[in-house]
């Protein structure tokens, strides 16, 4: 993931974000003017308690999203600067009440934002020449942040460096150098790939290949054009209901852009402009440059690779299904909740086994497999809900890694937990396109073709032997690779919407244990899903770690069925049941 970089938004352009609730799962939006009011005493609050929120004199928050609940509570998410320089792990969420004042606060730094010195000993072009050296790309320019991630505040460049070598498919990176010292403070792919470098490596070690079935794409010309009427005049471009002939799902509905009489565009008007494009092998992480996928008839693709058009299908019904999941659950006007466009980008990269969120872009990326071990594009439903929610979390708590090492494997609860929603998340898209030909469940990624049939699940995380991934946190856990760690909180999440023991949902049967061996009755999924997300938009952030998101979901348990609800019950069981309690939160590493 990307390194957190504070963003402004003006406070009268800002948008409300959608709430879960219990019954409707309506958005709630406020009025510029209403949000105006929000921000400026969410602002007034945070200096008002700065011992609580941690905030001095010499910083300045910019609002990033305004939250509105219907029960009244309004949450402003800052980003923070401090002297004029951005704040990395600065970001804050300030709570109120519904006659604005203040009833508390969610903060990342724990500790007060003061660098010793705000003069660096480093100019911006060493800074430069280190980055690149670390990431063997090209440089960007050195900006002067400070670091407030770790245990105390921190005078350091961020820079940015393009085609990295040290990043799948020489995508850029972003670097932290100590503005005095010269230290690497972190190095990150600014592109989150579904498949770690780690996994990569284990899966060639055991010379295992995925190779998914496709060509699943019912055999027959494609849908044919209906001529208009000689005398009716057609106005261009106009929104046709058109299909694809993907590589996983065969025939799928999409809605495209007629252009011209025999000259359609993979393009979505009614999901804001969704579209995706092809890298035809580049590494671009610009979508400008993609090249625009057309048609001579309203059909796309024809489920073989062969045809470029195909993934393209894949891409695009999934990201558009995604969508739709965010909106018609939680009201979600797109990734980011501001009505623009997800964008996508398939044939990128040369030999590319991989797909990404690419938060430099705002787009999904996605490789057409490196012809050994990945055979096929990663365009399969669950790999798309899974990135983009990378993207919604990106938008909202920006949870991100402790660290990585040098094969850019990431570490930390933070990072695990990110991966966690994305996995929660992913299957749920599932749950809501119900696609006949991807039957939905709790797995992830049970379509890539791989030997153990899934890469991860929810219900039972250690059964997925390639990752090593694990049922229950310990100390250790802070410390483990991100899809490692990943299963405690994913696992939390399964027995809160199912429970405990043996069940059998459509045609997968699942065994959830718990930590004590004690049993746990579900709330059902709508109500777990609801939780979490509310728990990620007003609970969480940057550096959320596995206890941090038992008091977030506790949080929003309360907010939406009562702190003396079976629901909020359940979730603290759900989370002592895979060891993560209020007692051993002392133990946990911040």
């Amino acid at each position: 993931m990307a390194v957190a970089v504070a963003v402004t938004t003006a406070a009268t352009g800002l948008a409300g974000t959608a709430l879960a609730q219990p019954a409707t799962g309506k958005a709630h939006t406020s009025p510029a003017a209403d949000t105006a009011s929000i921000v400026t005493a969410a602002r007034a609050a945070a200096f008002a308690h700065a011992a609580a929120t941690g905030v001095s004199p010499d910083d300045r928050l910019q609002a990033r999203d305004v939250m509105i609940d219907p029960e009244g509570a309004r949450h402003v998410r800052f980003a923070r600067t401090h002297a004029g320089l951005a704040v990395l792990g600065g970001d804050l969420v300030v709570h109120l009440s519904r006659r604005l004042t203040y009833t508390g606060v969610t903060r990342a730094a724990d500790h007060t934002v003061d660098p010793a010195t705000t003069t660096a000993t480093l100019t911006p072009a060493q800074a430069e020449r280190k980055a690149a050296l670390a990431a063997h790309g090209d440089a960007g320019t050195a900006h002067l942040v400070v670091d407030a991630r770790s245990t105390t505040a921190t005078l350091a460049y961020q820079v940015t460096v393009a085609d990295s070598a040290t990043s799948e498919g020489t995508g850029s990176r972003t670097v932290v150098v100590d503005a005095r010292t010269g230290t690497i403070l972190s190095s990150m792919p600014d592109a989150d790939g579904f498949l770690s470098p780690k996994l990569l490596d284990t899966l060639r070690e055991r010379g295992e290949t995925m190779d998914p079935a496709t060509g699943t794409a019912p055999a027959g010309a494609p849908a044919a054009l209906s001529a208009a009427p000689a005398a009716a005049a057609v106005r261009y471009p106009k929104t046709v209901t058109g299909s694809g002939r993907s590589l996983f799902l065969g025939t799928v509905g999409l809605t495209v852009s007629q252009t011209a009489r025999t000259s359609f565009l993979l393009k979505d008007p009614t999901r804001y402009g969704t579209e995706t494009r092809d890298a035809k092998g580049s590494s671009t992480e610009n979508f400008a440059t993609g090249k625009k996928i057309t048609s001579t008839t309203s059909t796309f693709g024809n489920g073989a690779t062969g045809n470029r058009a195909s993934a393209a299908a894949d891409a695009q019904f999934g990201i558009t299904k995604t969508l739709d999941f965010y909106k018609k659950t939680f009201g979600r006007k797109g990734i980011a909740n501001t009505g623009k466009p997800a964008q996508a980008m398939v044939h990128w990269g040369n030999k590319v086994g991989n797909a990404f969120w690419d938060p430099t872009c705002g787009c999904m990326l996605y490789g057409d497999g490196d012809g050994g071990t990945f055979k096929k594009p990663l365009v399969v439903l669950d790999v798309t809900g899974h990135e983009l929610t990378h993207g919604v979390v990106d938008a909202t708590a920006k949870l991100e890694p402790t660290f990585t090492d040098v094969a850019g494997n990431q570490y930390g609860e933070p990072g695990a937990l990110n991966e966690s929603l994305a996995d929660i998340f992913g299957s749920n898209v599932e749950f809501s396109a119900n696609n006949a030909k991807n039957p939905p469940n709790y797995l992830i990624g049970e379509k890539l073709g791989l030997a153990q049939t899934f890469l991860r699940r929810l219900d039972h995380p250690s059964l997925d032997k390639l990752e090593g991934t694990v049922d229950y946190w310990s100390p250790a856990t802070y410390v483990a690779e991100v899809h490692a760690g990943s299963g405690v909180s994913s696992h939390a999440y399964y027995l809160l919407a199912e429970g405990s023991g043996r069940k059998k949902i459509g045609a997968t049967t699942y065994d959830s244990p718990t930590y004590d061996g004690s049993t746990l009755k579900g709330i059902g999924r709508t109500k777990a899903t609801a939780i979490f997300y509310r728990a990620l938009t007003r609970y969480m952030v940057s550096t959320t770690d596995f206890h941090g998101a038992r008091t977030a979901t506790l949080k929003a348990a309360k907010d939406l069925y009562g702190a003396t609800s079976t629901e909020y019950r359940t979730v603290d069981r759900a989370w002592a049941d895979v060891n993560v309690t209020q007692a051993n939160a002392s133990t946990a590493r911040h």
